[in-house]
């Protein structure tokens, strides 16, 4: 498990190619100038940690592009404390993001393959979250909600309802809507029963499906 500095100035490249693309959130590009993602990869496929690029990781999921991780994790607009909910863990790279950005974040996982080696990953790296949990993401978290941000790492066909309640109000919730190609979409809770929503663009996540652990 070693971070080089090669690995420093490749990660450095990579936060410039990220805000040539338009990310302009100096937290969040620090996050991507910090972590380590070659180590959330299997170690034979470390040249491919930092090109801006998504790549698979085991039990059919994905480590998503770092330029859609920076994207999602710029509209959450996280401050330090807040209480973040994260749906699909996945390798952890996401959650370390937030992490980085002094969010509380509670992180759920549906792949019991996934969720057992990213929590040991965790632990190794002395990554906080402040609960891992293995189960549905459909359903949130209701015994922790409300949430100041909620981010969703997989497809979804349709917007849970589940996770629009669990919004604080002033809470945003960005999710990839759609089948084959997903909407990236924001929720901005309003008060108790309105939401703005925006449509920001075009993205392919792996689905995030119902009941299926």
């Amino acid at each position: 498990m070693k971070d080089t500095l090669k690995h420093r100035g490749m990660r450095n490249k990579l936060a410039e190619v990220v805000a040539a693309k338009g990310i302009t959130d100096k937290q969040v590009l620090e996050a991507i100038k910090t972590i380590p993602r070659h180590l959330f990869l299997d170690s034979s496929f470390e040249d491919h940690a930092y090109q801006d690029k998504a790549f698979p990781i085991g039990a059919d999921q994905t480590i998503s592009q770092p330029y859609t991780v920076a994207f999602q994790s710029e509209l959450l607009q996280v401050k330090p404390g807040q209480k973040i909910l994260e749906i699909g863990t996945g390798s952890g790279y996401q959650t370390a993001v937030l992490l980085h950005l002094k969010a509380k974040v509670y992180t759920i996982e549906r792949q019991q393959e996934l969720f057992k080696t990213t929590s040991l990953f965790f632990k190794k790296m002395y990554y906080r979250p402040k609960k891992m949990i293995f189960g549905d993401g459909y359903k949130g978290l209701p015994e922790e909600a409300p949430f100041d941000g909620i981010i969703v790492t997989a497809g979804a066909p349709e917007v849970p309802r589940a996770l629009l309640s669990q919004l604080k109000v002033g809470g945003r919730l960005v999710i990839p809507v759609g089948e084959n190609e997903q909407t990236m979409t924001l929720f901005v809770r309003k008060s108790e029963k309105e939401f703005e929503k925006k449509e920001l663009g075009a993205f392919r996540f792996v689905p995030l499906l119902e009941d299926k652990n």
